[in-house]
């Protein structure tokens, strides 16, 4: 399983869906699927844009959890 840590995140530096999506010019949907973790496929460039954003590394954003 893959745990996205972007509501941690966005918590910690007190955005919301969409100061996120203004400032990395993401689909809202995007960041919401992202939030929730309901997302199913992230394209590559927006996980550049979230990690620009967060000026974090790829492993800060996404955990991979063995079930």
């Amino acid at each position: 399983m893959i745990k996205c840590h972007l509501s941690r995140m966005m918590g910690e530096h007190k955005m919301k869906i969409a100061d996120v999506a203004r400032a990395t010019e993401l689909n809202r949907n995007t960041i919401a699927s992202l939030y929730k973790e309901e997302a199913v496929r992230v394209d590559l460039s927006a996980i550049e844009k979230l990690c620009r954003l967060f000026k974090c590394q790829v492993s800060d954003l996404f955990e991979y959890i063995d079930n």
